[in-house]
């Protein structure tokens, strides 16, 4: 018996997680972790609401592929393909990194070394945990960081490690930069300079390269046939105990300028106007590239004059001033007080006369009894505090109404939720839920699937999602205008600075082009999903159209992240983190009592996290991007991006045919990290991490006295 051994655990249900955090030696900061399939799903296709096809995304990065692009493939496949070899690596930054920001540091290693820094560990000033944070805005590099890479193999991350200032800063080809001489001398010249402080033995972790930790890497499996970057020789390998004993055996130098929490910019609620200039971002705030995730908002919930019964939010404007709880305790989600499930039920009718445009619709195929996928990790990142109030998009859930009710106590507390009790087979019901003009439609099951015949387990999902592609719908715009009489009466003052708000959106007219997400069961049953591929029924779910378009999930291109995590433990960490929205351990053993989500009081240490940076989609069709729409390459827009606004451009949505003709699907493929000099089309979307923007918080119906505020 060892009693700190660690334990990694998958579970199939989320809500059997409660039960084992509750256990008395369960220690997460022991590198205990529980997998929980069922709910990183659902955050998976959460994401996918907010940037479709970064599920397809995420899923290639941790799973051990290699690809071989071919002359006979098409050329959509062959970028594709590239994509899914990239994986997660760890890997130290070389002292050249040190006091650099962490978009200097991120710029350095796109251009120079070929790599994409997503993100990096920071350590508490008091040696208190350390804590991985993406794309962060403030953060300076301290000694021995840790920085997280997407790149094609093993070898390539050890350029962060080998990276020397003084011998390579003239090198054009990334393939020499090799291990150098003159580690002791760049050490050596940090120590002088104060750059570092310690003793010269800490330095030795350094210059001592037999100290240095192997990168970590998704598991291991049998090395990479191809390199994309030419570079030659396989994977090295290390016995992953090894590792850990190396891990903690070096030694981490403190920093006394690191800080406890990355950006802790206050982002007041009630941020004036003339305090704008003092924003970094603010010279582009007032051009700043739109995310789809801000894009046709819910316009339904402010002063359109609902009836009073469909929901609290949609029926009278959230209050902003007099309400204090308007976060969870940890200050990661937007919270509300519980309103009962009658008051969120919507029919037919009044689901009609609803404005609903922007908006998330859930088919949900559920008997009563069914058992809970745990719906809150559905809505949870769509929650995240990261997003001002008026940019959360309503969600729709239609399906049976007594499952709904079983799973209601975890989203009780969750804003902007409605329920139509009806059937996502019901086109009446479908259009009576504006799915023509929805962000994104999920369609998920919570039946359990018979023994009998596999192929049977995806029927009603499928059968949905062809449903909906079949239909039709009228060539309106879903608009929200002061020229409609009386429509936004109340609206007038909806944005003082830039006059009143005008929401506009043409609808999709045919069911084929409106944006769906389907998750399947049976990997083959992915075959039936598109009239119109090509594919091989006995090909791999990753190689299939459904997939690499973003359009299908399934749970089981999730299964190796057991491995994954035991091989390399802070790579769930920062899988949760992007997937989740920002659920943390704490807000998990919160979760785990029971009690759901509590309302907390704002500080200013909780205000705090909501600056972290979120999963975006970007237009180069127009913007202050635009110019590089027109032939630009793809590096010019990451370094233009970054500098610029702060953004980490992670990958492009393309659509699968570039011609005009008439005939041409409108279908988008997922192009993972592409190579700097990958040329961009006007109609590319870019998959961005982008950072909060704290200023221009909506606040309804504040009058004249709104002109005084960013509101």
């Amino acid at each position: 018996y060892s009693d700190d051994i660690r334990v990694i655990i998958q579970l199939m249900q989320y809500h059997n997680k409660a039960y084992l955090l509750n256990i008395p030696s369960w220690d997460w900061k022991q590198g205990d972790d529980v997998i929980c399939l069922a709910e990183l799903k659902l955050g998976f296709i959460a994401q996918s609401c907010l940037a479709p096809g970064f599920s397809t995304m995420m899923a290639n990065l941790f799973a051990m592929r290699s690809f071989k692009t071919s002359p006979d493939t098409q050329a959509w496949q062959n970028d594709y393909l590239q994509g899914t070899g990239c994986e997660m690596y760890t890997e130290t930054l070389s002292p050249s990194f040190t006091g650099m920001t962490f978009p200097q540091a991120s710029e350095l290693c796109f251009t120079k070394l070929k790599l994409l820094l997503l993100a990096i560990e920071i350590k508490g000033e008091d040696g208190s945990d350390s804590k991985i944070s993406i794309n962060p805005r403030g953060a300076k590099i301290s000694a021995n960081t840790q920085g997280f890479f997407i790149a094609q193999s093993a070898d390539e991350v050890k350029r962060a490690w080998f990276y020397c200032k003084a011998c390579h800063e003239d090198i054009k080809d990334e393939t020499l930069i090799k291990k150098c001489k003159c580690k002791n001398y760049v050490g050596m010249l940090m120590m002088q300079t104060g750059m570092v402080k310690g003793q010269g033995d800490l330095n030795q972790s350094y210059i001592d390269d037999d100290h240095h930790l192997a990168p970590t890497f998704t598991p291991p499996e049998l090395p990479k046939k191809v390199h994309v970057r030419g570079e030659p020789g396989g994977r090295e390998r290390e016995d992953s105990i090894t590792n850990r004993n190396m891990r903690n055996s070096t030694p981490i130098m403190g920093n006394s300028t690191a800080t406890k929490q990355v950006n802790k910019v206050k982002p007041t609620i009630n941020r004036c106007l003339n305090e704008a200039p003092n924003n970094p971002n603010s010279q582009f705030s007032n051009q700043r590239p739109t995310s789809r995730s801000t894009g046709g908002n819910n316009v339904n919930n402010n002063g359109v004059g609902l009836q009073v019964g469909i929901a609290d939010d949609q029926a009278k404007d959230f209050d902003f001033e007099k309400t204090e709880m308007k976060y969870d305790s940890t200050g990661m989600f937007h919270w509300s007080p519980a309103r009962n499930l009658e008051d969120c039920i919507l029919d037919r009718n009044q689901a009609a006369m609803t404005v609903l445009n922007g908006h998330v619709v859930v088919c949900l195929f559920a008997d009563p009894d069914s058992p809970l996928i745990g719906l809150r990790n559905l809505v949870m990142p769509l929650r995240a505090s990261n997003f001002h109030y008026h940019e959360l998009k309503h969600v729709v859930i239609v399906g049976a109404v007594d499952y709904i009710r079983r799973e209601w106590k975890m989203l009780q507390n969750l804003p902007k939720i409605s329920v139509l009790n009806g059937s996502p087979l019901s086109r009446a019901d479908l259009r009576a839920v504006n799915v023509n003009l929805c962000d994104m439609c999920v369609i998920l099951s919570a039946k359990v699937p018979s023994n009998d015949d596999p192929t049977l387990a995806d029927k009603e999902a499928i059968l949905a999602s062809l449903n909906i592609k079949a239909m039709t719908f009228d060539d309106t715009i879903g608009v929200l205008s002061q020229d409609e009489s009386g429509v936004v009466s109340a609206n007038e003052n909806l944005n003082s600075v830039s006059g009143p708000i005008v929401l506009q959106r043409r609808g999709s007219v045919y069911g084929a082009n409106v944006p769906m997400i389907t998750e399947l069961v049976n990997d083959s049953n992915v075959q039936f999903l598109d009239q119109d591929d090509d594919d091989d029924p006995d090909t791999e779910l990753y190689l299939t159209q459904p997939f690499a378009c973003g359009t299908a999930f399934a749970v089981s291109v999730l299964d190796s992240l057991m491995s994954t995590t035991y091989f390399n433990q802070n790579a769930l960490t920062l899988i949760r983190s992007l997937i989740t929205g920002g659920a943390t351990p704490e807000l998990e053993l919160i979760l785990a009592e029971g009690a759901g989500l509590r309302g907390g009081y704002s500080t200013s240490d909780s205000l705090s996290n909501r600056d972290r940076c979120r999963v975006g989609q970007i237009s180069l069709y127009d913007g202050p991007l635009a110019q590089f729409g027109e032939a630009g390459k793809y590096g010019d827009l990451f370094v233009a991006a970054l500098k610029s606004y702060g953004m980490l451009c992670i990958g492009l949505y393309r659509f699968r045919d570039t011609s005009s003709s008439c005939d041409a699907s409108s279908k988008r493929y997922v192009i993972t990290n592409p190579p700097d000099d990958f040329q961009l089309l006007p109609t590319d979307q870019v998959f961005v991490l982008m950072q909060f923007d704290p200023g221009m918080e909506y606040k309804p119906n504040r009058g004249q006295k709104g002109k005084d505020d960013n509101s």
